[in-house]
């Protein structure tokens, strides 16, 4: 069996003459002809050669870098078993025997900064891992081997993160997708899929990215954000927060909007917190990434097509299963096709209380996003049918935007009250309206609100909460 960190069948190599203290891994070769002495090349060279320091022709042929003289010593099925720390130590210890070995002038730094690349390829995501690490980020952006950016605090900076080139990125998007079962290559270039800790992952390679595979993430928050902690970094005052811990007690269906980023699911996980224990909720996502704390959740979760164009289940198919499950609740992640169809019939056939996601700017575009959906999967259907249904199955939107400084809002909320000739009507229950910003550039803002009698006025009074609700309103 083959011991960790060298190859049983290595066979002898030329290396310079051995220098006092120096550890012999190899013995020494018959003595070669005359040749001109050959210059050590400089510790930026050794990861990748330039020409002018390749040994004379009559020389055996060195490796093309040190980092594969590495990998060759390294048994995989020895580096498997043990942990990252283990075989970062030992891969250290191989570096410094070659640097020794070679006379390469390797500092220590520059050792263990190899050491830690090598160990981060083999037991998890690259360049990736303190990315990863950082909790001040939220999102991941690779766009090639030297442009990568992240987003803190809602601002994108570039980081000083590099990949070798594109199979170094393609290699860790591949390990990244089959940890799921998912697979990415040139005949599946895209794929939707997760990290183990929840985060969202989007990956779409060449030829479909032009230039170098790209890989996108949204970190999963190891911190859970409530009402209460959502309140607390600005994304609503507490009256705000009061209205939709009383809209999801009541049972209400609440539809959140908002662009890319804008903390849509993250706002549904808080909502979530008041859904009664006792009750029986189905999730629907394309990539599981929803934190339900209660006790009796089903988590569904989409599946692409195989190679062979068979197998695709989708958030339609997940829904039209859900009606068979006894939910109580059904909570889609996000509608973005012809299930919108579905999710509305769901709201109206007993499982109100549901909640669910849409990409729009405003609560009167998510309303025409619904609209233009639902005719994507039933094309035949009027327009006022359509309306008639929307109006019937929603009871609030709430839209969410990340404003110009970077912080998540919530910027309105707005009730659905009914159809007038072909048009929906709503109310604004409250409006954010903007007022300052300071010296740093943070934006500072009041709600407005109408004060009108809600249509679900009934439903407030059957769960005696609609005292709450009206000093909730007046301190707006």
């Amino acid at each position: 069996m083959k011991k960790f960190g060298r190859r049983a069948d290595e066979m002898p190599m030329w290396m310079p003459a051995a220098v006092p203290d120096a550890p012999a891994m190899r013995p020494a070769p018959p003595p070669l002809p005359p040749a001109e002495p050959s210059v050590s090349p400089p510790a930026s060279s050794l990861f990748t050669p330039s020409p002018k320091h390749e040994e004379p022709s009559h020389h055996p042929v060195m490796p093309a870098s040190l980092r594969e003289r590495v990998i060759e010593q390294i048994e995989p099925a020895v580096a498997t078993t043990v942990s990252r720390d283990v075989l970062r130590r030992q891969i250290e210890e191989i570096i410094h025997g070659i640097a020794n070995q070679e006379r390469l002038e390797l500092s220590g730094r520059e050792q263990l900064f190899l050491a830690e690349e090598i160990a981060d390829d083999m037991t998890g995501y690259g360049p990736l891992r303190p990315l990863l690490l950082d909790e001040t980020i939220n999102d991941i952006m690779i766009n090639g081997p030297s442009s990568v950016y992240v987003e803190r605090a809602g601002k994108l900076e570039r980081v000083a993160v590099r990949f070798r080139d594109n199979d170094h990125i393609a290699a860790v998007a591949q390990k990244i997708a089959s940890q799921v079962g998912r697979r990415v290559d040139e005949s599946s270039p895209m794929v939707d899929c997760r990290l183990p800790d929840g985060s969202r992952v989007n990956i779409i390679l060449p030829p479909l990215a032009v230039h170098s595979p790209c890989i996108s993430i949204r970190k999963f928050p190891s911190r859970r954000y409530n009402i209460a902690a959502m309140i607390e970094n600005g994304t609503m005052n507490a009256a705000i927060g009061q209205l939709l811990e009383i809209a999801s007690r009541c049972r209400l269906n609440v539809l959140v909007s908002g662009g890319t980023g804008s903390g849509k699911t993250t706002l549904l996980n808080a909502l979530s917190q008041f859904i009664d224990h006792s009750e029986r909720i189905v999730t629907i996502e394309d990539a599981a990434e929803l934190q339900l704390q209660q006790p009796h959740v089903i988590s569904l979760e989409t599946r692409p097509p195989s190679l062979e164009g068979t197998g695709q289940v989708t958030q339609r198919d997940l829904l039209w299963n859900a009606l068979r499950m006894r939910p109580d609740r059904i909570v889609v992640g996000e509608v973005r096709g012809a299930e919108a169809f579905d999710m509305l019939q769901a709201m109206n056939t007993g499982h109100d209380g549901s909640i669910s996601t849409v990409h729009a700017n405003s609560t009167r575009d998510a309303l025409t996003r619904v609209e233009n959906m639902v005719q994507m999967g039933q094309v035949n259907l009027p327009s006022r049918a359509i309306r008639s249904q929307i109006v019937a199955a929603l009871d609030i939107i709430v839209q969410v935007e990340r404003m110009r400084d970077g912080q998540r809002r919530i910027v309105q909320i707005s009730e659905v009250i009914g159809l007038e000739g072909e048009v929906i009507t709503t109310n604004d229950i409250a409006l954010f309206e903007y007022t300052d910003e300071d010296i740093h550039g943070r934006i500072s803002g009041t709600y407005r609100s109408t004060n009108a009698v809600p249509k679900f006025k009934s439903r407030l009074v059957y769960f005696g909460l609609d005292r709450a609700w009206a000093e909730a309103m007046r301190h707006i």
